[in-house]
């Protein structure tokens, strides 16, 4: 920094606090006119200094002693009483009601829809399509017939239980027939004919099973299979939703617990029917709450009788509850001290301090557990003025009842 800088710097912190000084100190102008001050440059900031220089003139050593000191009494005086008086002068504030407000009465969550059921349909035996019966978006119903697996070896083989059938079946009944016979040999035959019918039984369920048929009513979805494809019983060859209802899984913080109940109503809205509001009912309530995330989980269900919606879907969940009812005051008005926190209360035009308990801060109100009702006037500007009992005039009021308050 340059010097002549660092001068005028000085000085300026040295004038201020000749200022200050004579601002401060009845004294300190005194003394500066007794040293030759003009009067006039004193009496810029402390205009007693004027009155101090025209007593030095007309009065004597002694005299002028006795004024000075006469002047000082009263000048204490005059502290006194004027400090007295501001004292119950009424302090200028700004205040807002209290109003009631309500806590854990609604919860809004994200949720996905499912389907009541869907159903993966894989073939149950390995083999070629040769047939494909059904589309994407089509309804089935349980026991439809999907596709077919090629058959000939099935075949050939039921037709062979068949005619091994028919032979036990005839030597059974001749040996039933004939006396000569023996018991044993009967029985055999008995045991054959018997072993034929159950390979017969197993031909026909192995040809049955080159069937692929849907084991729900529902909705097909893409068939990602094509005819000619070899498959196994682990190749998906389509998906199947029951969409008749629609379930919902949300999660809900840990406080709404004791509220859920199972069968409770919800709302809920989705982005691709905006506008549309869908009713439904809490199914089911999970046994334990997620310990990262402090959630539990909740399966709402959805009728959907015109097919509307889908699973997958994302729905945005909405349920009110009765709540708990706190008073509500403006952020600004709650203070802090070694006790807690506190607002000031007007009542009777004058300020009474309330403690109150913090429940939950939002961005406009803090809910509040205090002994105040609906209307009460809370300090919301002024709040470093403002003591307990004294007189307060609020913003906005007439005078006059602020004056009659005080008198």
């Amino acid at each position: 920094m340059r010097i002549w800088k660092q001068l005028l710097l000085s000085i300026v912190v040295l004038f201020a606090g000749l200022c200050l000084w004579i601002f401060v100190s009845a004294d300190a102008a005194r003394s500066l006119v007794g040293m030759g001050v003009p009067a006039r440059l004193v009496g810029l900031i402390q205009p007693a200094a004027m009155d101090a220089q025209k007593t030095a003139q007309s009065d004597s050593p002694a005299r002028n002693g006795q004024g000075a000191a006469q002047g000082a009494g009263q000048g204490q005086g005059a502290g006194q009483s004027g400090g007295q008086g501001g004292g119950q002068r009424a302090t200028l504030i700004a205040v807002r009601p209290v109003v009631t407000a309500t806590i854990n009465d609604r919860l809004t969550a994200i949720g996905s829809g499912v389907a009541i059921q869907s159903v993966v349909v894989m073939p149950q035996a390995t083999g070629t399509i040769d047939e494909i019966l059904v589309r994407a978006g089509q309804k089935v119903t349980k026991g439809e017939v999907l596709a077919r697996l090629d058959d000939d070896e099935q075949l050939i083989e039921r037709d062979k239980a068949q005619v091994a059938l028919r032979s036990a079946v005839e030597k059974a009944a001749s040996y039933k027939n004939l006396q000569s016979v023996t018991r044993l040999d009967a029985l055999d035959a008995q045991i054959a004919e018997e072993a034929a019918k159950l390979a017969l039984s197993t031909a026909q369920l192995n040809l049955k099973r080159r069937e692929i048929t849907a084991p729900i009513d529902g909705v097909a979805g893409i068939v990602p299979a094509n005819v000619g494809d070899n498959v196994t019983t682990q190749t998906s060859i389509v998906t199947l939703d029951d969409r008749s209802e629609i379930l919902v899984d949300f999660y809900a913080p840990e406080r709404f617990i004791t509220q859920i109940e199972t069968g409770a109503s919800f709302e809920a809205t989705s982005v691709s029917r905006p506008g549309q509001v869908f009713k439904g009912v809490i199914d089911s309530v999970d046994n334990r709450v997620d310990a990262a995330s402090r959630t539990v989980r909740i399966r709402g269900r959805i009728d959907n009788p015109t097919d509307l919606l889908r699973a997958g879907m994302s729905f945005q969940v909405a349920m009110r509850f009765a709540g708990e009812s706190y008073p509500a005051v403006d952020p600004l008005s709650v203070q802090w001290d070694a006790e807690g926190a506190f607002v000031w209360k007007v009542a009777d035009s004058k300020a009474q301090k309330v403690r109150v308990s913090v429940i939950q801060r939002n961005p406009d109100t803090v809910l509040v557990q205090a002994p105040l009702k609906p209307d009460d006037r809370i300090v919301t500007e002024g709040l470093q003025r403002v003591r307990e009992g004294q007189p307060v005039r609020i913003q906005g009021e007439p005078q006059r009842v602020a004056e009659a308050a005080t008198r």
